[in-house]
């Protein structure tokens, strides 16, 4: 083969997306010379590396680092640098962390943890026309968008998965106290919850308990607001916390002597939450979640197993997100061909079709969010470990 015809064939290959094929035929012509990879590409990964929210940021940085240790420092067959960048705690820090990565000519952007930093920097990344890839911030309101995706899910389906289901599994005795912080992300939850659940059913005629918002609460701040809420003798309760919130609430709710059944979106008890609670506090909590790292799919296991071996603990949905994100990322650019730029990176992006997940099989709907299962899990004893463990499928929404 000569060496014009060789370049042409690399070329149309790669725009078909068929690197296998590459691969196998890289070595067929008479001087040996093997098939060389991509341009190198920058991928802008954002994230809070301090403060309440940095447990979750340091499992989104970790599922993203994991697919490219997993698949030899590539995405679409180009080699690439992961480039990091704080979120902070505000729009402010967010919006500078993305303006930053942004002058550093990413190919695409990826993380966000968030919520008011997601909508914050909206205009900033569909200005730019370069692709964000989010991989926990989802508020409900983020709607028409077309640069911005999510491989996590939208906030209000974590309390439609729960709601649909304590309907049916509450007896009509049951009397349900709900409690969350007054923020985006809770009113979502909640809203979400109580549109599945019935808003003019008895069980949850109460109007929620808001707390105020902490990312790193005291060991006080919630006890005022469990008292209102337990004044009203309910059976059961339903909240949206996570990270050190959800420790403090967790702790809290216990101190103030409430025994009965909790049920929450699965932050409640994700990550290092139950490693910082009394197994006796957080035993029996049911949570709804669109992963559980007990999933036994081959995906999973692959992921699961290779997160436990480098970290020495379980992945979380936030790493598991993160993990897909790149995995999105690499078929889009592979889709792309050997020059992508940002723009033909986001319509690829539109074209992959399923994928083939530790959640299980996904694929963004029109509002580049996931189409995905949710499943209901409950904290038990592994051991002498608390985990949460799968206790059955929920709903399929998105």
């Amino acid at each position: 083969m000569s060496q014009m015809n060789r370049r042409r064939a690399l070329q149309l290959l790669a725009a078909l997306g068929t690197a296998g094929l590459v691969a196998g035929c890289g070595t067929d012509d008479a001087d040996g010379e093997s098939a060389s990879p991509g341009s190198p590409i920058k991928i802008g990964l954002v994230a809070p590396t301090s403060g309440g929210l940095k447990a979750i940021g340091d499992e989104i940085t970790n599922g993203f680092q994991l697919f490219l240790d997993l698949n030899e420092k590539l995405l679409g067959g180009h080699p690439t640098t992961l480039l990091t960048a704080d979120e902070g705690e505000s729009v402010k820090t967010g919006k500078a962390a993305v303006e930053g990565l942004l002058k550093q000519g990413v190919l695409a952007l990826t993380g966000v943890v968030d919520a008011n930093v997601m909508s914050g920097i909206r205009d900033t990344v569909e200005q730019a026309r370069v692709p964000l890839i989010g991989s926990n911030a989802s508020p409900s309101s983020l709607q028409s968008v077309v640069y911005i995706w999510r491989t996590s899910y939208v906030l209000d389906e974590a309390g439609r998965a729960l709601g649909r289901y304590l309907r049916e599994q509450l007896p009509d005795s049951a009397r349900l106290a709900i409690i969350a912080p007054d923020s985006v992300p809770a009113q979502d939850v909640i809203r979400g919850f109580r549109q599945e659940f019935g808003e003019s059913d008895p069980r949850i005629k109460d109007a929620t308990v808001s707390t105020g918002v902490h990312t790193n609460p005291s060991k006080s701040a919630y006890r005022a607001d469990i008292r209102t809420a337990l004044g009203r003798n309910p059976s059961a309760v339903f909240c949206f916390f996570a990270g050190p919130a959800a420790v403090e609430f967790i702790k809290q709710l216990r101190i103030e002597g409430f025994t009965g059944k909790v049920y929450a979106p699965g932050f409640l008890t994700e990550g290092a939450v139950l490693s910082s609670v009394k197994a006796e506090d957080a035993l029996g909590i049911q949570t709804a979640l669109n992963y559980s790292s007990d999933l036994n799919n081959t995906a999973n296991r692959r992921f699961a197993s290779a997160y436990r071996k480098k970290h020495g603990t379980s992945p979380t949905t936030y790493a598991m997100a993160s993990y897909d994100a790149a995995q999105v990322l690499d078929q889009a650019i592979r889709l792309a061909g050997g020059s992508p730029t940002p723009q033909q990176v986001n319509l690829a992006l539109g074209k992959i079709g399923q994928i083939d997940s530790p959640r299980g099989l996904w694929q963004f709907n029109q509002p580049r969010t996931p189409q995905q299962k949710w499943y209901l899990r409950e904290v038990q004893l592994d051991g002498q470990v608390l985990s949460n463990v799968l206790v059955t499928e929920l709903a399929t929404l998105g």
